[in-house]
């Protein structure tokens, strides 16, 4: 009897996936368009001149989009890496969390555009426009952004690690939080008494001097407001197979939400793109699972068996997976954002690229994983934390991480 029980469970599973991969994250009919070529593109945007088209989640990397009218659309952590974007136009397009590493964007405009958290790791942005565009949070370590248009843009708490920023215009720029500045180059760049410096003061011509900068005064403004962009509206189609997606979504919880002491055989199941947010998944048997792409937002994961599971590129900021094994696991990009991984066991993991700034690693054990390119911002570790080495975490690495040590209960 116990064995079918589990079998109707992997049945039901099953069935579930089927149904999220019937939905795309983004619009098919215009992703197809774009990859046929930008003078196809550009005319579809010109027959429909304002309408926002949603292009969130997919894979544009290493294609040629020189002069492609991009303005107003949605590339939510869209893949763009290697990608040709000269001359493109991005106004107020919503780039949030989209890859666009070793992309070529020169002389491209993106006025107004949303790039938090976007990677744009050695991207070359020469004599672009980011004029009031919001970069919060953005990895633009090496990046070349010489005679670049960044006044009044939100580079607060970004990456500027070895970022080239000769002759760029940061006036009225907010650089608050901004990390790795001392290393930037700054040589003719401009700013402002409205520029605001990583230490959260305004800038000043000694500080600007100090780093071959020049200053120049302009008239107090105020600090400008940069909105969240609101998500597209479904289509009537989408808004149907979104339902269906969403009832059994909650049928799959109650599933595995009843199976804590028989875990869900979900090994070698496949759930690419698939919503999980808030869902109860604790002490769940998910040993290879394909979480590709899922949206795991504050899932509650405890005790959770994720070995070898893929889980490249999905989000699971505030997700609890504390005690959880993710040994080998794949987490390439994934975003771990105060996620609680105290205890969890990702020994062999991949966490190339990966962002925990925030997290809970108390206490896990990181031995033989892979952390390069990492984002350990903020994330916590204590003395019985193992490193990939194999040592114990201490205060020396954590601070060189940019993370913080405490010192565990003993109770």
């Amino acid at each position: 009897m116990k064995q079918n029980r589990h079998g109707a469970i992997t049945l039901f599973i099953g069935m579930t996936l089927s149904i999220y991969n019937t939905a795309s994250a983004y619009d098919q009919d215009a992703l197809n368009t774009l990859k046929k070529g930008v003078s196809q593109w550009n005319s579809m945007r010109l027959a429909k001149p304002g309408e926002t088209l949603d292009l969130s989640d997919s894979e544009l990397g290493d294609i040629n989009l020189t002069g492609a009218d991009l303005s107003g659309t949605v590339l939510t952590g869209a893949e763009l890496s290697g990608s040709t974007l000269d001359m493109a136009n991005l106004k107020k397009a919503n780039l949030m969390m989209a890859w666009i590493k070793k992309a070529n964007l020169k002389k491209s405009d993106l006025s107004g555009a949303c790039l938090v958290k976007a990677n744009l790791n050695g991207s070359f942005m020469k004599g672009s426009k980011f004029t009031e565009a919001n970069l919060e949070d953005a990895n633009m370590r090496w990046a070349i952004l010489e005679n670049a248009d960044l006044s009044r843009a939100n580079l607060s708490n970004t990456t500027l690690f070895e970022a080239n920023l000769a002759g760029a215009n940061l006036n009225g720029a907010n650089l608050k939080g901004a990390r790795f500045i001392e290393q930037a180059n700054l040589n003719g760049a401009t700013l402002s008494n409205n520029t605001i410096l990583p230490s959260g003061e305004k800038a000043t011509p000694r500080w600007s001097a100090l780093h071959n900068a020049i200053f120049v005064s302009e008239p107090e403004s105020a600090p400008i407001t940069y909105e969240t962009p609101q998500p597209v509206q479904p289509s009537e189609h989408e808004k149907s197979l979104g339902s269906q997606t969403t009832g059994t979504s909650e049928s799959a919880r109650r599933v595995l939400t009843n199976s804590r002491k028989r875990p869900a055989e979900a090994t070698r199941s496949h759930f690419e793109n698939g919503s999980f947010d808030n869902s109860d998944l604790s002490g769940a048997d998910l040993r290879n699972a394909d979480f590709h792409k899922a949206d795991m937002k504050s899932a509650r994961l405890k005790n959770a068996n994720l070995q070898g599971a893929n889980l490249d590129r999905a989000f699971l900021k505030d997700a609890d997976l504390s005690k959880s094994n993710l040994s080998n696991a794949l987490l390439y990009r994934a975003t771990l954002t105060q996620a609680n991984l105290n205890g969890a066991n990702l020994e062999g993991a991949s966490l190339f690229e990966a962002d925990l700034e925030g997290a809970n690693l108390e206490g896990a054990n990181l031995k033989g994983a892979n952390i390069m390119d990492a984002n350990f911002n903020n994330a916590t570790f204590s003395q019985q934390t193992i490193l990939p080495s194999g040592e114990q975490a201490s205060s020396g690495w954590a601070t060189r991480k940019g993370a913080k040590f405490v010192k565990m209960n003993q109770n």
